[in-house]
């Protein structure tokens, strides 16, 4: 199954973007983010964050030490004709600490047809 929590398997889901596919929406795009993270998958992330926000080095840590648990998206909104937002919780557990809850509200945008993600707020 695809780690979006989408219930599809990943082949017919997050899958399709990361082989090269568009993202419809910024929740897809968001989703397919989680799944790169889970997937250690730093090139797709990279290509997805907007050119503007980007950092020049991306580093997932120890990423084999790195269990994700589960994705909640709790909302997404359009904000303008190309941009939106997407408001999500993603839990994750790193060695032997304790479950970490990530709760971001992330900023998205759209150019030529395809959504990038910008920045988002803790």
């Amino acid at each position: 199954m695809c780690p979006c929590g989408l219930g599809r398997p990943y082949a017919a889901c997050c899958g399709l973007l990361h082989a090269g596919a568009i993202a419809e929406t910024a929740e897809a795009l968001m989703r397919s983010r989680y799944s790169a993270y889970v997937l250690g998958d730093i090139d797709y992330l990279l290509a997805t964050w907007h050119a503007d926000t980007r950092p020049a080095r991306f580093d997932l840590g120890d990423a084999a030490a790195t269990r994700w648990l589960g994705l909640e998206v709790r909302r997404h909104a359009m904000t303008g004709a190309d941009s939106a937002i997407v408001e999500f919780v993603a839990r994750y557990k790193s060695g032997g600490s304790p479950a970490v809850r990530l709760h971001e509200l992330s900023r998205f945008v759209r150019e030529d047809g395809r959504w990038f993600y910008v920045d988002g707020d803790h």
